[in-house]
């Protein structure tokens, strides 16, 4: 082999970055990123993910009231996410807080003053947040499956107390639903249904 060409290949050795193929295509990524989603809502949601670069950005515009994240590639094992539109205020301002490196206190510190000043609007009837997550080995990227997930619900109502849903702190039996963060901006009923 010529020494040029041996040369040539040990550059493109270490040149070579392995995040960047960890990157599905984007069909594969909207398929998988809208099966948090209800089945009727999948078809028209909007869908965020990631480029060839790894940066976050939109996939696909919605025609309906569902956006759905896809999964983050640098993370791993699938999570993935959809919510009512309502929502996307309070989850673009996490993502800008997130990106800017403040902590998960910060931001939620951030946020309920924020909403408590009026500058942020969260949902005044509710909203849901639909997660699916699986381990990596259960994802199936060359044909955008999962073969087998969890699901978990969040139904956001801000300000709501134990007091004025009835509902525990915390689930006393598989799949009950109990409210999380009562009181606050974020305060959320959450159902994690038992896995089979």
């Amino acid at each position: 082999m010529r020494p040029g060409l041996i040369i040539l290949l040990l550059f493109a050795s270490f040149s070579y970055s392995p995040g960047q193929s960890s990157i599905p295509p984007k069909d594969i990524q909207i398929k998988v990123a809208v099966l948090a989603a209800p089945e009727e809502n999948r078809k028209g949601a909007k869908v965020y993910g990631y480029n060839a670069q790894g940066e976050f950005t939109v996939l696909r515009e919605g025609e309906n009231e569902m956006i759905c994240i896809g999964d983050d590639p640098k993370q791993n094992g699938l999570s993935v996410a959809c919510y009512q539109e309502d929502l996307e205020p309070f989850m673009q301002r996490g993502r800008e807080l997130k990106k800017e490196g403040k902590s998960f206190r910060e931001i939620f510190d951030i946020r309920e003053e924020e909403v408590q000043a009026g500058s942020l609007t969260m949902p005044d009837n509710g909203a849901t947040l639909f997660v699916l997550t699986a381990d990596e080995k259960e994802v199936d990227w060359s044909k955008g499956k999962v073969l087998d997930g969890n699901f978990r619900y969040v139904v956001y109502i801000p300000y709501a107390t134990v007091e004025s849903t009835g509902l525990p702190l915390k689930p006393e039996a598989p799949g009950m639903p109990w409210i999380m963060d009562p009181g606050t901006h974020r305060a959320h009923i959450m159902i994690t249904p038992p896995k089979d």
